[in-house]
């Protein structure tokens, strides 16, 4: 650099900051995915070993609420940590959450290690296990305030798809992780949440060295950490509240799907634990893919609510595939054949892929046309405010798809009630304006 220039050393410093901020936020939530993928396949069949004399109904709600709390935290907690951080800081917030997924990953494993006879403590440890991750994970609504303070609102799309990237690269792993951990620990139950333990202090190691803060210096909003108010004042914001609400129901609906294929693929299709893995390994595989090597270069050819659009309709029709294929398991296995013939198994792989490509538009998508309406001192509220809301599609999702999955031989319920809501959303979506396409 000339020394003719000293003017331009600020600017490179900053570009070099904000690079090496976004690298290590896609490090961090890549690792603590790492943990989710892990712990996600695993969480519905660990739950049910421990529920052998319950009622189907019973087992439904016990392994619903267990999704459920951990959103449930989300819901609460992810717009307090938004403001938190808008006061204090990206950094805390993003170290104190992995430092929460350290510990109660960890508590998971040693809660699914416990012998079926301690059913009752098992529960109870599970429910804590899962209620101190999701508190823990509210962060990540601040994980998207960093692309937010680090990108321009041309590019904002394309940033925050590195955290879809980055989560699709994580589930693809994590599932793979659970596998070698059981095989190679001779299949103990407590591997795989040790193994997402120490996968999120490697991530809390990395965010200490490395992570640089990256909120700006302006005025701060006000000490409002759990507020109605604030939370009305974020959804009353033009076009921010259908926005929010397309997105809580497009979670909705994926949640029904996500949290009940762990379920779906050894009731319905007869799938071992080693075959589970792989169906979630192949969805974040998608994911990975399309986030990082699809949307990132399209998403600076159509604006944002296009591909929003595009999305909706993708997850539909995948759904209604996924729905499809268990009613026809269901019939073939009532007429004495198997549940899941080679034909439907392509069309199972298919229409995953088509709803999880569809998922994989939506959500960069909302997130940016969200923060391109957020004040620059309100990112981490205004983000967190869509995250609280997504965790409350993912209580409401996971709770209503579990306890609807054991109330028909066909275990497609779930999906139907999806592809309902889905379509409703098709009602909504033209209430989004689709922009032109700002030039970077």
């Amino acid at each position: 650099m000339s020394v003719d220039s000293p003017s331009s050393t600020p600017v490179d410093a900053e570009a070099a900051t904000r690079k090496r901020a976004m690298f290590i936020v896609f490090l961090v939530v890549f690792i603590d995915l790492l943990g989710f993928g892990i712990v996600l396949p695993l969480l519905p069949r660990f739950a049910s070993s421990f529920l052998g004399d319950f009622s189907p109904t019973g087992k439904g709600l016990i392994i619903g609420g267990l999704y459920s709390s951990f959103s449930l935290m989300q819901f609460f907690f992810s717009p307090m940590w938004g403001r938190v951080s808008d006061r204090i800081g990206r950094r805390p917030i993003l170290m104190l959450g992995l430092a929460g997924s350290v510990v109660f990953y960890a508590l998971f494993g040693y809660a699914s290690s416990l012998p079926g006879t301690e059913v009752t403590l098992a529960l109870v440890l599970l429910f804590a296990a899962r209620i101190g991750a999701g508190i823990a994970g509210a962060s990540v609504g601040t994980a998207a305030a960093v692309i937010a303070d680090c990108t321009t609102p041309e590019t904002r799309g394309k940033g925050m798809a590195l955290i879809g990237a980055a989560f699709g690269i994580g589930f693809t792993f994590g599932p793979l992780i659970a596998y070698g951990s059981l095989k190679f620990l001779d299949k103990q139950p407590w591997a795989p949440g040790a193994a997402a333990s120490v996968l999120s202090a490697v991530a809390l190691i990395l965010a200490v060295i490395l992570m640089p803060e990256t909120l700006k210096a302006g005025p701060k909003p006000p000490r409002e950490f759990f507020s109605y108010q604030r939370t009305i004042a974020v959804l009353s914001t033009p076009a921010v509240g259908l926005i929010v609400l397309v997105y809580f129901l497009v979670i909705f609906a994926f949640a029904n799907f996500e949290a009940t294929l762990a379920l779906l693929t050894k009731e319905a299709f007869g799938m071992e634990d080693e075959d589970n893995f792989l169906v979630f390994a192949f969805i974040g595989f998608v994911l990975m893919v399309v986030q990082g090597g699809i949307y990132r270069p399209l998403s600076q050819r159509r604006p944002e609510a296009y591909w929003l659009k595009l999305g909706v309709l993708f997850l539909l029709a995948g759904l209604g595939g996924v729905a499809a294929n268990a009613i026809g398991s269901g019939l073939l296995k009532e007429a004495g054949g198997p549940g899941l013939s080679v034909n439907m198994q392509w069309l199972f792989y298919f229409s995953v892929a088509v709803a999880v490509t569809g998922f994989a538009f939506v959500n960069p998508s909302a997130s940016a046309l969200i923060s391109r309406r957020a004040p620059a001192n309100r990112q981490g509220e205004v983000l967190g405010v869509n995250q609280s809301f997504a965790a409350l599609g993912r209580i409401l999702g996971p709770f209503l798809g579990s306890l609807l999955f054991f109330q028909s031989s066909s275990h497609a319920l779930p999906y139907i009630l999806a592809v309902v809501v889905l379509g409703g959303v098709l009602v909504l979506l033209p209430g989004i304006p689709t922009e032109a396409k700002p030039k970077a």
